[in-house]
């Protein structure tokens, strides 16, 4: 396989476990130096051991995404940056009544406004590459009507933030496009009960979940040059979910 990242260095936060993780160690194989951003150090630090075990070149860099100042360290530590994927995020599955005012603002700290503070930051050095790329990681939730008030508003937010900074920086030669997974293998889907997967899959028409790989793939994709010309687009990796809506669940329940 060809290295497709030679030379470039990329941040990953939320990247000591799940999709991060998987996206760290794609990236590593494929020749960047990944800078494994996680609030986690001693997870950041496992990441970037295991990378460099592979071969690879690895920083690891404990954050905490949700504040600006942490942002701006970051920032000033880096001199030329070829890519970025905003990761991290946190779940929480309650509607607007059983949502509290904190769990609000922690979940959009976390999963949108580390969004903003890391394209605000990392703008800079991302120009300077010259040929950049950022990929934010949003979700289904963010394509459709979802029953979790802060979870669907946040990544509703990164897919139109998304957008903005597409035509933003596309002047400084900076692509900026979303991913949108829908039910993966990962230890957010497991944070819930169990009942929530197994039903949920019931509306995936491939009847399974993703192995974090296969979002991995998605991701490196647009941050390659094989995706020269995408920016401001959505990516969905949802296994047919969104696609089939209510009407996929309504025809497997009257099947069986």
């Amino acid at each position: 396989m060809t290295a497709r990242f030679t030379d470039r260095t990329v941040v990953v936060t939320g990247a000591g476990s799940g999709m991060g993780r998987a996206e760290a160690l794609a990236l590593a194989a494929e020749g960047a130096e990944v800078w494994v951003a996680d609030l986690n150090g001693d997870s950041a630090r496992t990441v970037s051991d295991e990378i460099v075990r592979r071969g690879g070149a690895a920083t690891p860099y404990p954050m905490n995404v949700a504040e600006p100042e942490e942002w701006q360290r970051l920032a000033e530590a880096l001199d030329v940056l070829h890519g970025l994927v905003n990761n991290a995020g946190i779940s929480f599955r309650h509607g607007i009544a059983a949502t509290g005012v904190e769990d609000w603002r922690r979940v959009m700290d976390v999963n949108l406004s580390s969004v903003f503070y890391g394209m605000k930051f990392l703008a800079p050095a991302l120009a300077r590459a010259g040929n950049a790329a950022i990929v934010n990681v949003s979700s289904i939730a963010g394509m459709l009507g979802y029953f979790s008030a802060a979870y669907g508003t946040s990544k509703w937010g990164v897919r139109g933030l998304t957008k903005v900074g597409a035509l933003e920086f596309a002047g400084d030669g900076i692509r900026v496009n979303s991913v949108h997974p829908g039910l993966v293998d990962t230890p957010l889907l497991r944070s819930g009960e169990d009942r929530f997967v197994t039903e949920s899959l019931r509306a995936v028409p491939s009847r399974r979940v993703a192995a974090p790989q296969e979002v991995a793939a998605a991701v490196l994709f647009l941050l390659s040059d094989e995706a020269s010309y995408v920016s401001g687009t959505e990516l969905v990796v949802d296994g047919g979910l969104v696609s089939g809506g209510i009407y996929h669940r309504l025809t497997t329940d009257l099947s069986e």
